[in-house]
């Protein structure tokens, strides 16, 4: 269970500045009864906390310190004098914080008239350094007025996962009502912030403020402290999503990765690159920031990890061959030969390597990953078990994860082929279906999801994000228990040889992804590149997936690299060292031993020029 969570931004508001001053008791006389005013508004309640698997903090709330004008009461200023007090005030303020202080006549002047028994927030979320300067010198009408805001202590850390909450609307400046929020609130506006936001909502609490007949503030009084929200504990693992952002962060320009645990569909760490600080947009984000973002051409708003679809290339392959397999149109004894080219209807379709490879059997045909083979498999196992054998895999559909707009990804069927293509599936598409080209697109995640159930043995589980809603004393208030949705009829026999094709993909003399391997560590894996984008900008889709240990999988994992225009990228090259370089860190204890060869294959050679070992693309 995680650690208590306690919300300490509540207790710090409740006893800092003016909330809590001291009631006195008003005469009870007939000038009193007559002209004494008392507002009860509402005070916003913090939000509740996000956490990883463990109870460490993701997102959380804080509080902070505006800079405000209090005008003197009675209200008696004229609209001049109202002004000339601001403008004295405010001036004090850029002095004490050297901040440039901008606000308009007009808004001070609606202020004072509709809202002038209430601060006027001048210059928002002070620094220490700023509080210590105004705190040190205090003056008649300047002070600090304290407020919650949204803070995320991993700064960009998990940020296409928990969005942002930012502020709700502008601050009021009408007249003031009972009830009004003495500053606005924050909604979830992406994200599990967004997708929770109901559930991480606190209940607000109750300020009361007496002022006697001449307009003087005689009490303040929190009659009901706000209630913090629920807290929302995830399935990630906040040691490896940082592991995961700083590969990505060092090897790609744009890409994605996903880990998951193959015996619970829970998701680990989830991180799309570029990413972004959410902490950006609190409490509102500037002008500049925001088209900063918008205009960066690498497009760090976009959770390319499961908002964003490519074609699979090679790593399709591993599903092809069970359709194959389990559908009896091919044995993991039989071999089939693996040419350069192979002549479909009019067309030459070509492996990616150029010398003829010899009789292969599947697992063979995996390791090096070889077009010509799975050409010959796909036509003979046919459309309609290649769609019904990728769809049982989870291709084609949403995993289901609590966050907005998730991408479907796509698997070309005859209905779909004559609705966009004007005819049904033909041999020359079964031959690009067959190794994940032509209209087949899949995202990070569902890839990491499909692969899981290859690591489990055929077990389909509900892919998971979030563990549980709980109470701030630790109460369950929601479960996401874990939920079983097919269990795949995969043999040991058929299971076994797809697993060895995928490890010989890795440490194998013909091996594409040897750049994954990990010393004393079985990693079972399948690159893949594909062809992706306009043809005018073409451009790269290079991947590696896969699990570890292949004996005993504890994750299964996914990884796209996202090439230039024109740049040569392929998934071993590009894809693999980045899923490497995670894995060394995971099973460093294990990768400390004799270096042994296990498998008792031959080594394969030192690490290749980009292109020589690993497939370009599937043409």
């Amino acid at each position: 269970m995680p650690r208590r969570l306690l919300h300490l931004a509540a207790l710090s508001l409740l006893a800092a500045g003016p909330l809590c001053a001291q009631e006195e008791t008003l005469q009870p006389t007939w000038e009193t009864r007559r002209h004494a005013r008392t507002f009860s508004l509402s005070i916003p309640a913090p939000r509740g906390q996000i956490t990883d698997r463990n109870g460490e903090v993701l997102a959380q709330t804080r509080v902070s310190y505006n800079l405000a004008i209090h005008f003197p009461t009675p209200l008696e200023f004229t609209d001049a004098q109202a002004l000339a007090f601001a403008r004295r005030e405010i001036e004090k303020g850029r002095a004490l914080t050297g901040r440039e202080i901008a606000i308009r006549d007009e808004a001070i002047v609606r202020h004072y008239h509709n809202r002038g028994l209430l601060p006027l927030d001048i210059a928002s979320d002070l620094t220490p350094e700023e509080q210590a300067g105004v705190r040190g010198k205090p003056g008649e009408g300047l002070g600090l007025r304290p407020v919650y805001l949204r803070y995320y202590p991993n700064g960009s850390l998990a940020a296409h996962i928990l969005g942002y909450a930012s502020r709700e609307g502008r601050p009021p400046d009408g007249p003031i009502q009972n009830n009004d929020l003495l500053w606005p609130d924050t909604e979830g506006r992406e994200g599990l912030e967004l997708s929770f936001n109901r559930q991480l909502t606190g209940k607000p609490g109750q300020v009361t403020y007496n002022f006697d007949a001449k307009g003087h503030k005689v009490s303040e009084r929190v009659v009901t402290p706000p209630l913090p929200g629920y807290n929302v504990v995830t399935t990630l693992d906040l040691s490896l999503q940082r592991l995961c952002e700083k590969a990505l962060a060092d090897g790609v320009k744009r890409g994605a990765i996903v880990f998951m645990e193959p015996h619970t569909g829970d998701i680990l760490a989830m991180a799309s690159y570029p990413t972004f600080d959410p902490n950006l947009f609190i409490p509102a984000i500037s002008t500049e920031d925001f088209r900063a973002l918008n205009e960066n051409g690498n497009h760090p708003l976009i959770p390319r990890a499961y908002r964003a679809a490519y074609p699979p290339g090679s790593i399709f392959k591993m599903f092809v061959a069970f359709a194959a397999l389990e559908s009896g149109k091919v044995t993991p004894e039989e071999e089939l030969s693996g040419p350069p080219s192979l002549q479909i209807g009019d067309r030459v379709f070509r492996n990616w390597k150029k010398t003829h490879s010899g009789m292969l059997n599947v697992s063979e045909a995996l390791e090096e990953s070889n077009d010509t083979w799975f050409y010959q498999v796909g036509i003979r196992t046919g459309a309609r078990l290649m769609v019904e054998w990728a769809t049982r895999f989870g291709f084609g559909a949403r995993t289901g994860i609590p966050l907005r707009a998730e991408e479907s990804g796509r698997i070309p069927n005859d209905e779909y082929m004559l609705k966009v293509h004007k005819r049904r599936l033909l041999d020359g598409d079964l031959a690009n279906f067959s190794i994940g080209q032509g209209d087949i697109l899949t995202t990070p995640l569902q890839m990491a999801q499909s692969v899981a159930i290859i690591a489990n043995g055929g077990a389909f589980y509900q892919t998971r994000l979030v563990k549980q809603i709980q109470s701030i004393d630790d109460k369950v208030v929601t479960g996401y228990e874990l939920r079983l949705l097919d269990e795949l009829p995969l043999s040991r026999k058929n299971l076994e040889a797809v697993r060895e094709g995928m490890i010989d993909s890795v440490t194998g003399g013909r091996a594409t992804g040897r750049r994954a391997s990990v010393p004393n560590v079985k990693v079972a894996g399948k690159t893949g590149t594909a062809q992706w984008g306009p043809k005018n900008n073409q451009r790269y889709a290079a991947w590696f997936v896969g699990f570890a240990p292949a004996e005993e999988p504890r994750y299964a994992f996914s990884v796209i690299y996202e090439s230039d225009p024109n740049e040569n990228a392929g998934g071993g090259a590009s894809a693999a060292p980045i899923v490497g370089k995670v894995l060394k860190e995971l099973f460093k204890e294990e990768s400390r031993g004799n270096g042994k060869n296990r498998k008792g294959k031959a080594k394969a050679k030192a690490t290749p020029e980009p292109g020589e070992t690993d497939e370009p693309m599937d043409e």
